[in-house]
Formats: C-alpha cells, structure tokens, sequence
C-alpha cells in the first residue's frame, strides 16, 4: 500500500475475518481506530492512566463498555473517543469495523475503523488516558514488524502479538487488532 485511498479501497473490499468462536461472554466493548488523515496517514493510540484498576499504563484504542444508552457499538466507540481524547463525534467518518476479540478481560471487543482530519485538538482525560501518540499507519500495516509468543492460559493456548514502534511496546489486543487489520488490508482483492 502507497496511499490512504489505497488502503481505504482494500479495506472496504475485504470482508473481516470471522471470528473463530462464539464468546463465552455477553459484555460488549468497542474500541476506535483513528486514522489521522495527513499526507503520511497514522494511526492514534493512547497510553491508560496509571491510576486505572485495568491495565494501567497499556497502550491502547480510545475506548470502552458499551453503555445502555449506546446505540450501537460505533456509537460506543466515537462516545469513549471523544471523552477519553476529545475526537469530536462529528468529525470522524467510519469506514467500517473488524471482527470482534475477546479480551482476557471477558470482554467482547469490536474494533471501530474511523478517518479524522488532521488538525483536531486532541486533549487527554487525565483519570483514563496520561498520554496520546501517533504511529504511522503503513508502519503499523506492515506484517513484518509484528512478533508473537504463545502462552497457556487457563488450559488454552492464546498467541499475543507485539509490536514496537520506536521504543514504545504495543502489545496484546491492541497488537493483535492492528495485526488483524493489517492482515485483511494485505490479502488481494
């Protein structure tokens, strides 16, 4: 891939993969993919409070629990997006979403694709997020650049995926999402 358009033509091509099981939980998440849409397109993460009872100090999607007045799991996605980084709703075309993930947390994950423009004032929620960087996207796209290590958990095999961008580690569901999306923008047309 050379170009967002690119990448946007391949996306929207390619069904998701499906997932391979029915979760064993009923508790939904979502989390946004936000592709800053700049002459080289990247992708924002965050990095979670340490003050947070879950995963503190992880990299991450803005994200979270879909709550009862979500509409859909898009809307949960662009609502925690805009508390956790200040994405305005508003400004954020959604391409499409992935399949979902189980986290080891129980919780039934599904990856929201969104564009937003360039020039968004994003500002941190301090209780959830210390900080916000960008990585670009055709790095993170890149299948190469992932590593994995198989672990037994509870009696069943599960891949984490790791991804390093300059010094900072992506790891875990955040890896794996990447990675999976990566996976369905490489596969041909």
């Amino acid at each position: 891939m050379t170009s967002l358009s690119d990448f946007i033509h391949r996306f929207q091509l390619q069904l998701p993969a499906q997932p391979t099981s029915l979760a064993s939980n009923q508790r939904n998440a979502a989390v946004l993919l936000p592709i800053i849409c700049k002459p080289e397109p990247s992708l924002l993460l965050t990095q979670r409070s340490q003050s947070l009872r879950s995963h503190a100090g992880q990299i991450a999607f803005p994200g979270g629990v879909t709550d009862p007045d979500d509409n859909s799991l898009i809307a949960t996605a662009l609502r925690e997006a805009e508390e956790e980084v200040n994405i305005p709703q508003d400004k954020v075309q959604i391409l499409g979403q992935l399949a979902p993930l189980d986290s080891s947390g129980g919780y039934r994950v599904t990856p929201i694709i969104g564009l937003i423009p360039p020039l968004i004032p994003f500002q941190t929620n301090p209780t959830e997020v210390a900080r916000i960087f960008e990585v670009p996207l055709f790095d993170a796209l890149s299948l190469r650049h992932y590593r994995y290590l198989d672990i037994k958990r509870r009696n069943q095999q599960h891949r984490i995926y790791f991804y390093w961008h300059q010094e900072q580690m992506i790891w875990g569901l955040t890896a794996e999402i990447i990675y999976q999306l990566a996976q369905q923008v490489q596969k041909s047309p």
